[in-house]
């Protein structure tokens, strides 16, 4: 405690969590109750590939208690190029039991759950109902479409990312605010959009990386109530010139 410059005691911080998230809790608009918050918080993240990858890094490094995974599929030697936390050793492997072993060296002091099958509507709505928040990091329109009718239903915040080529995208659907638009508004289910893939399109590696991450950013500060949401905004990314372009959505009733 004397190496963060404050004699404040926490009863939910270990010393070892104290020293290990010293940056965060210095940080004046986060401090203890925010490092608190975190260990406390259940987080879903849906896909263990190329945007879960550096969203699940960055969550567990920064202390969120229990993070729920959900994949089914396994390590490829092509996922390598851009899903970080995989690596050659466990091409073949459950990208699961692959990510599960890289969190646990990175903190030992989180909870995983593994969720290794695809989850169908009563299944999802169970894992998403007994979680704070979730992370949409699939790769295709049914599985997000999915997850936001989950989320709307049991009232939990969604926080969405894309990538595909040079181009990513990335909001924030929080149903707990009346006027914030969910995934639906913006992309109507009933409506036709061209299903892309990495593997036909290609995806330049670091748009991942960012789209992630900035799940990871959205996520940390919902639960800890810093700052504001992308909750109403969607943000776009033109990775070739590194352009940002911002879009205000309305809620469609």
């Amino acid at each position: 405690r004397a190496l963060l410059g404050t004699a404040a005691v926490s009863e939910i911080l270990s010393d070892a969590e104290l020293l290990r998230y010293n940056r965060q809790i210095i940080l004046k608009s986060f401090d203890f109750e925010g490092q608190e918050a975190l260990k406390q918080a259940r987080v879903l993240v849906i896909g263990a590939g190329g945007l879960g990858s550096p969203a699940l890094l960055y969550l567990a490094a920064a202390g969120v208690g229990t993070l729920g995974i959900v994949e089914f599929d396994t390590v490829d030697e092509s996922n390598l190029q851009r899903q970080v936390i995989h690596d050659s050793a466990t091409v073949g492997e459950s990208k699961v039991d692959s990510a599960s072993h890289r969190l646990r060296l990175i903190n030992p002091h989180i909870t995983l759950v593994a969720h290794r099958s695809a989850l169908d509507a009563d299944s999802l709505a169970d894992v998403v109902g007994a979680v704070d928040l979730v992370l949409d990091c699939s790769d295709n329109f049914a599985t997000r479409e999915a997850v936001n009718r989950a989320c709307v239903a049991a009232r939990k915040p969604l926080v969405s990312g894309a990538a595909i080529r040079f181009d990513g995208q990335i909001s924030v659907f929080d149903p707990r605010v009346p006027t914030s638009p969910c995934y639906a508004c913006l992309f109507p289910p009933d409506a036709q959009f061209e299903e892309v893939a990495c593997s036909t399109m290609g995806v330049f590696a670091p748009m991942v990386g960012i789209i992630g991450s900035m799940q990871a950013a959205e996520a940390l500060k919902l639960i800890t109530g810093v700052g504001s949401s992308l909750a109403g905004r969607l943000l776009m990314l033109n990775g070739r010139d590194m352009q940002w372009t911002e879009m205000r959505t309305q809620r469609d009733p």
